[in-house]
């Protein structure tokens, strides 16, 4: 027992050796990095600074965090739904997009006839979900599809909001396969976990719950996309701040007092003048006559509406731009000639063709994975048919722009067939690209 003891204090009396060699000396100061690592220690923590530099442990380095992301995506809804700006840049995307409707096709006609029931269905009507769709890709970056089957292997799709997806799982060595999807629960439940739809997985298992992901705006090497008003949410708070202004200001700008000077004998005298024009204010429209004693004037707010016209301009410039709209999209003309307009509306309608071909892909694979489900029931389906999803056009000018390139190449090529140069396969080949059309199967055969 006393040797313990005695190790005990030599090792206290060590430790309190190097404590003295490593205090700095009097007089002199500690690093200036360490100063800030004790004033960074010595702050306390609150809501705003817990979570600032976490990181979960399935998020990305090319992802952002899961609470900042699940932040994006509560503003961007938040802003769809009260500000006016950010429901309409919503709404053209959408109306630009799946306007025009989907036209489904399918090499086998038995594949094309279950996909047409399918999309018919009275409990998926994917005619409707279609807005709801380019809704939830605009404003998430996002979407998620629930898929799940009946006794006869007809699919039903449901969107899952993408703000109740915590995590997502996927192959340590390829992000882009995606293995499990984890959504939130309420306290005390269990964790509700779905696996994404694997081509390769056994038969018996393909007409379980699964979950198609696909994503917009999506860094490389990234597992979630980025919504279209990201980039432009402080901008639209800023707008609306500065419109709120605005319009206060406006309201009391009729608002006016009358200022009264005059030479009072006495502070009495003044406030007895005073509670006698408050108790009889004059009207408006009223003739007011009083002796040269008294000089009357009116302070009213200066707004300087014209410097806060381009304020708000510049702002609403910033959101355009981050959108991708021209200014005449949002209610904001920028020149009163119709070629400018139309010119600066080129770009749109590229960004506009380039969602609706992205979301013409994810509905393809969408109704390829619904028709793999299916032959797992009937076997005489041919699972791995061509299906083929079409948009609507986005700027009508262009059926007249191809309509004129395809009549003049027509006259073209037929001359060039005439005269031996061209065979007649590429003859049509030449008519259809003019008029920017894909050549359909039975010309090519």
């Amino acid at each position: 027992m006393t040797s313990l003891l005695e190790r005990l204090r030599a090792q206290f009396s060590r430790n309190e050796t190097k404590e003295e060699v490593n205090r700095p000396e009097v007089g002199m100061s500690e690093p200036e990095s360490l100063q800030e690592s004790r004033a960074v220690l010595a702050l306390d923590e609150n809501d705003n600074t817990f979570m600032i530099g976490a990181q979960g442990l399935a998020d990305l380095p090319f992802d952002r965090r899961s609470f900042d992301r699940q932040q994006v995506m509560e503003d961007c809804l938040e802003a769809w739904r009260f500000n006016p700006l950010a429901r309409r840049i919503i709404e053209l995307t959408t109306q630009y997009v799946t306007g025009g409707g989907m036209a489904i096709s399918a090499q086998d006609p038995q594949a094309e006839a279950f996909i047409t029931a399918f999309w018919r269905h009275p409990l998926n009507r994917m005619d409707l979900k279609l807005a709801d769709f380019s809704d939830e890709l605009a404003r998430t970056g996002n979407l998620f599809l629930m898929l799940s089957s009946d006794a006869s292997g007809m699919s039903f799709v449901r969107i899952v909001p993408s703000s109740d997806v915590i995590s997502i799982r996927s192959r340590a060595n390829d992000v882009e396969q995606e293995l499990s999807y984890t959504l939130r629960t309420e306290p005390g439940e269990e964790e509700k976990v779905f696996s994404a739809w694997k081509a390769g997985m056994p038969a018996q298992s393909q007409n379980t719950v699964c979950i198609l992901h696909y994503a917009v705006n999506r860094p490389a090497g990234a597992q979630w996309g980025e919504p279209d008003l990201a980039p432009v949410l402080r901008w639209l708070t800023r707008y609306s701040a500065w419109l709120e202004d605005r319009v206060r200001l406006n309201h009391f700008r009729n608002t006016f007092l009358y200022v009264v000077k005059a030479r009072f004998g006495s502070e009495s005298a003044r406030r007895t003048r005073q509670l006698q024009l408050a108790s009889q204010p004059p009207s408006a429209g009223s003739i007011l006559v009083c002796d040269e004693s008294e000089e009357w004037s009116v302070l009213s707010p200066k707004l300087e509406a014209l410097d806060a016209s381009t304020d708000g301009l510049a702002i609403k410039k910033m959101i355009a731009a981050g959108v991708g709209l021209p200014l005449h999209f949002l209610a904001e003309p920028e020149s009163s000639t119709k070629t400018t307009a139309e010119s600066a509306g080129h770009p749109t309608y590229r960004r506009f063709e380039e969602r609706q071909r992205a979301l013409c892909w994810m509905l393809e694979d969408l109704l390829q994975v619904v028709l793999q489900r299916r032959a797992v029931f009937d076997p005489s389906l041919k699972a791995d048919t061509a299906i083929f999803v079409r948009g609507g056009d986005i700027y009508a000018k262009d059926n007249l722009e191809l309509a004129k390139a395809g009549q003049e190449m027509a006259s073209m090529a037929i001359n060039m067939h005439e005269k031996g140069l061209i065979d007649a396969p590429e003859a049509l080949r030449l008519i259809y690209r003019f008029v920017g059309e894909k050549i359909p199967e039975k010309v090519n055969n």
